[in-house]
């Protein structure tokens, strides 16, 4: 690859940079996500060795993290609507302060010596909650924080960049941090990283936004936009792909622990590591997409990421060892990264400014609200059949739906040529 290209990708990737506030907003959220991820390493960890028995803590790890992300299914529609109707940048605010609150609880509560099981599920609801009106939220609020609308899809991927960042240096730190001092210091940490992105929120200079009409009700206001997203088949293919994605292909996540205390033979330390590795393959995947120019040709990314995420849990899922498994890592973080971001930046390109917060809504709704179901499936599959049979139908289930996607693509493209066409995206 020649120099200029090389500077090419360098310049596509560093577009969004150039928008204060977008700056800002990534450094904030960088430092936030680092705790973020040593909380959720050190949580399910804890959970892990709550219980001697393999299959029961696959159980309990599912109940956990179907806990942390069933309130999605109620409240991501409803903040859809907010988001269209609201300040987006004051819901922020106010998101990431209830965040910081539950983990500083959290804390707390660990570091005294009173944590419980019951405990965890409560506050993982309170999380769910707020995350289920965060995620989309600021979704909607990226194109706020671009000043030039073809910078978009860098900031997107930038931001999936930070997000896999905070993934590859959060679970290697909390891991270390959880074997040297426990789970509780791990949470705290995660407390003060909030102050980061609030501090970032609070410097942002950001230009009032023309908000339609609040005279609909809610209700109605949601009905449109569920008619509008499920009416155009580019957008409910989209849709359908990422629940189907969430609901079988992620679940592997939360049984990590299990696979890394119970299988592999390692502690806390291997357990950081391997979710590591998934941020490595997801921070690789990010950048691709950021160096990419347009969103020209992501469906056929979307299918291979696919295909590439069920192999990747197939084989993971008959691996005994810690070295073979590590390097699987990478591959599913590279599949998923890539099929959470290439969607979202074709659905922000196609969708209509006024329905976007909603649309994002549905987009969030398809992760947030079947990665819960996936998992307390999964756990409750596990309880009987083990964990690694388990995985390896899971990853079954996700070439199915890579094959059924690509049947519809070629459809799904003449659809949206028009609109590529009408935002000079794609020559006529």
């Amino acid at each position: 690859m020649s120099n200029a290209t090389h500077g090419l990708r360098w310049a596509n990737i560093a577009r969004a940079l150039k928008s204060r506030n977008y700056r800002l907003f990534l450094f904030g959220q960088g430092v936030s996500l680092i705790g973020t991820w040593m909380q959720r390493t050190a949580l399910l960890w804890l959970v892990s060795t709550y219980f001697s028995e393999a299959r029961s803590a696959a159980f309990w790890l599912g109940v956990v993290g179907f806990s942390s992300q069933i309130p999605a299914i109620v409240l991501t529609p409803l903040a859809g609507v907010l988001a269209d109707r609201w300040d987006r940048h004051r819901m922020i605010m106010g998101t990431q302060i209830l965040a910081m609150l539950q983990a500083l609880v959290l804390a707390v509560l660990t570091l005294t010596g009173v944590l419980e099981i019951w405990h965890i599920i409560v506050l993982s609801l309170w999380l769910g909650a707020v995350n289920a009106v965060d995620v989309p939220t600021r979704q909607s609020f990226v194109v706020e924080m671009v000043d030039r609308p073809e910078d978009l899809n860098s900031a997107i991927a930038l931001n999936s960049s930070i997000v896999n960042g905070g993934r590859m240096l959060g679970p290697a730190l909390g891991g270390i941090m959880t074997a040297l001092f426990g789970s509780g210091y791990c949470f705290l940490l995660n407390s003060v990283s909030f102050l980061a992105v609030i501090f970032a929120l609070r410097a942002m200079r950001i230009k009032p936004r023309m908000i339609a009409s609040a005279r609909k009700r809610i209700l109605s206001h949601l009905v449109e936009g569920f008619r509008y997203a499920m009416g155009f088949p580019p957008i409910r293919g989209l849709l359908l792909l990422r629940a189907s994605v969430s609901l079988v292909g992620l679940p592997y996540a939360s049984m990590l622990p299990v696979f890394a205390s119970h299988l592999l033979g390692g502690g806390p330390r291997s357990y950081g590591m391997l979710v590591t590795g998934v941020g490595v393959g997801a921070l690789s995947a990010a950048i691709y997409l950021a160096s990419r120019s347009s969103v020209l040709g992501l469906g056929k990314v979307i299918v291979i990421a696919t295909v590439v995420l069920g192999t990747g849990l197939i084989v993971f899922s008959f691996s005994r060892s810690f070295v073979l498994s590590l390097m699987l890592m990478p591959l599913l973080g590279m599949g998923q990264m890539l099929v959470m971001a290439s969607t979202n930046s074709v659905l922000q390109t196609i969708v209509d400014d006024d329905k976007r917060g909603r649309v994002m809504s549905f987009h969030s709704l398809a992760f947030m609200g079947m990665v819960p179901i996936g998992n307390l499936l999964a756990g409750a599959f596990a309880r009987h059949f083990g964990p690694p049979l388990t995985i390896s139908i899971c990853g079954g289930l996700c070439i199915v739906t890579a094959i059924v996607f690509s049947k519809s693509l070629p459809g799904l493209r003449k659809l949206v040529l028009p609109v590529y066409v009408r935002k000079g995206i794609s020559p006529e």
